[in-house]
This record gives structure tokens, sequence and C-alpha cells, in this order.
């Protein structure tokens, strides 16, 4: 197939690398040095992604947040412009719900069909073509865009409808936020009271607080390896997708919030493009710990 790839940051990259590898024809769109091996490997260079959307069947998003995704699809140049009749767009990105509906409609008002499909997994799982890809849309445009995903992930779920994806990511990030949150917490406990935190965290994944987040977050915690898989500052993003989601919805997310303002500090103290597992620098930061 002609596939656009637009989005061509940490993640992107190896996503629109696998898709390459298994025979499809891919426009993308800033080629940087860093992502000039896409372009070696037969990918061709779009100036606008009104160009990308012109050449392709399908258009992948890959970007940071909303207003990204919405410049993208519908600014000058824009994806909009340039949608073939028919054209699937799959945005990846994880962005806000309730917008989402809205992108999906102008959409399917062009012509084209739309998918929001946002992941988990990390670098790692997009390196590994494991991510989990929760995804919203028709039931055609699904299956439509499901040999595609299969390609860049692992476990792959219909969810429901236009902006249904969405919401299951920012679910995701809420158990995974307050999870790391929880870890950390444990940790500095038990570094503060005296005991080693390496051989807690080992009595404690025998146990019925066992977890991944405690497994790989706990060690990267350990270890003071906080180099990003995914950055304090992008899962800040999604914390606030949530805070804001619940104030529309009129609930409570107390331990969300908080953990929203956690990473809040965490950036103001300079940790914004730390991994999430960074937070527990800022836990220790109100302790009066140095790292």
């Amino acid at each position: 197939m002609n596939i656009g790839f637009i989005g061509l940051g940490v993640m992107g990259r190896p996503m629109a690398e696998h898709l390459i590898d298994a025979g499809h024809s891919l426009t993308v769109s800033r080629v940087k040095p860093v992502s000039q091996f896409l372009a070696d490997k037969g990918a061709t260079a779009a100036e606008t992604p009104k160009a990308v959307a012109e050449a392709s069947e399908v258009v992948i998003l890959m970007l940071p947040d909303t207003p990204d995704v919405e410049a993208v699809l519908f600014g000058e140049n824009g994806v909009a412009e340039g949608l073939q009749p028919g054209a699937l767009v799959i945005d990846m990105s994880s962005i806000a719900p309730v917008a989402t509906k809205g992108f999906a409609q102008k959409i399917e008002e062009l012509g084209g069909e739309y998918l929001d499909a946002p992941v988990s997994g990390g670098e790692v799982g997009a390196k590994n073509a494991a991510l989990t890809i929760m995804v919203g849309g028709t039931e055609d445009a699904f299956k439509r865009g499901l040999p595609l995903l299969e390609k860049m992930g692992k476990t792959i779920t219909h969810v429901g409808g236009s902006g249904d994806g969405q919401t299951a990511k920012v679910a995701n990030q809420i158990i995974v936020g307050l999870t790391i949150e929880a870890v950390a917490e444990a940790l500095l406990f038990a570094k503060s009271a005296g005991a080693d935190p390496a051989k807690v965290r080992e009595a404690l994944m025998g146990g019925f607080a066992s977890s991944k987040i405690l497994e790989v977050h706990g060690e990267r915690m350990i270890k003071r390896t906080f180099d990003p898989g995914f950055r304090i500052r992008l899962h800040r993003k999604d914390l606030t997708l949530a805070v804001d989601g619940a104030r529309e919805l009129e609930i409570a997310l107390p331990n969300a919030a908080a953990t929203q303002q956690l990473m809040n500090a965490a950036i103001a103290l300079g940790d914004g493009d730390k991994d999430h597992s960074g937070l527990i620098r800022t836990l220790e930061a109100l302790a009066g710990q140095k790292d």
C-alpha cells in the first residue's frame, strides 16, 4: 500500500520502519538527520502534510499533542487539503477524546475514514513491534487498518466508536502514572527507613504488589537510569487530558490530579525530559534528599 507517515519522533521512526520492512511504500514529512535512514530504505520525503496525503491511501499520524494533530490535519497545506477519496487516516497520537470525535467527523465529511489508535509500550514496544494499540472507529475502518496495525503492535483492541481508543489510552495513562508514583513512594519509604530498596523491590516482586511497573520502572529508579522511554512532560500531558476530561464529565479523579501536579513539580525542577520513572526524584526532593 501507499502509506503516508507524519511524526518521525522516538516512537514514530521505528513504527514507520516496520511498515517499510513489510513492503509498503512510505511517504514521510520533515525528514531530519535522525530519520534519514528511512529515506535510505526507500521512503519518499514530502514537503507538507498535504503532499503526504496526495500520495497516500492511508495516512498515519504519530504526533505529540492535540494541537499538533489539528494543525497537521486541518491547517494550511494540511492532510485535509490533499486527502484522496476514500483514504484512511489513522491517528496513533495520544490526544483528547472529545477533539478526536470532531476530527473524525471532519475527515468523514471529506469522504475519508478515520481511526484513533493510540499506543502503549514506549520506545521499546515501538522498536519491537510489540505495542498495545487501542482503537476507536467504525468496524469497516478497523478491518481496513488492522493489517497495518499488526505490523506495529502485538495487542490490538477495537474498543468502540471514534474517540474510544483515546479514552482507553487516557485510562491506561491514569493507571500507569499512579502506579509509577506508588512505586516511587514505596522505594523512597524503604530507603528513608534504612532498608535496601533493591532488596525491598525483590521481596515485593514475589507478592501481591508485583507489577510490570514495579519490575521495569522500579529497577530504573534503583539503578538511576532515567533516559527517556517515555518523558515526564508527555505523561503530564496525558494526565492533563484525564483531569480536563474529569471536569467535563463532572467526576472526581483526585489521585490523577495529584500525580499530574507532582509531574508539574518534576518539570519545574528540570526533569521534564527524563523518563517518567524519574518521578522518584521529585519525591526525593520533597523529602529533602539529593540525588
